[in-house]
């Protein structure tokens, strides 16, 4: 029989042996520069996206400045923090669905450069929708989408 699908609430609680640092590998210094990474917790990025507040806004790279400084590290993984982030609006979303009505509000979380994250649920057009609903103007750049002018709306992220 197969093992039942885990949910993605549950996905975002398995942190596993997360957080941890390690030293940057010399295959991705040339990338990443020397020194050390942090592979955060599903979890954390979670908690950092939750603290948004409405009207504001966080892009993937400044969720990852505040965890390398929280963990004392050069940087944090790209990789899993932007898969981290989708685990979470995955989980918002579930939660939303089953009624939950403070969920985390993934949508004010973008990529570099202002630019919506297809990958979030509802696409972005849902994206989109609700940005504008909170104020934040959004525009068409090709086939991408982007919020106008987010450098000037960006929460400040709990940095110890």
């Amino acid at each position: 029989m197969a093992k039942p699908k885990r949910t993605w609430r549950e996905k975002l609680l398995d942190s596993k042996d997360l957080p941890r640092v390690e030293k940057v590998p010399a295959r991705l210094a040339a990338r990443w520069g020397k020194g050390t990474f942090v592979i955060p917790a599903p979890i954390e990025v979670d908690a950092m996206m939750r603290a948004v507040p409405r009207g504001k806004l966080t892009t993937v790279n400044e969720i990852r400045a505040a965890l390398a400084q929280r963990h004392r590290a050069t940087i944090a993984c790209p990789m899993t923090t932007g898969i981290f982030a989708v685990i979470a609006a995955r989980a918002a979303d579930e939660q939303e669905r089953v009624g939950k009505a403070r969920v985390t509000p993934y949508w004010r979380t973008l990529k570099q450069g202002g630019e919506l994250n297809p990958k979030f649920p509802g696409g972005v057009e849902v994206l989109r929708t609700r940005l504008e609903a909170e104020g934040h103007e959004v525009e068409a750049r090709g086939k991408r989408w982007f919020v106008v002018d987010h450098g000037k709306r960006l929460a400040r992220l709990a940095r110890p």
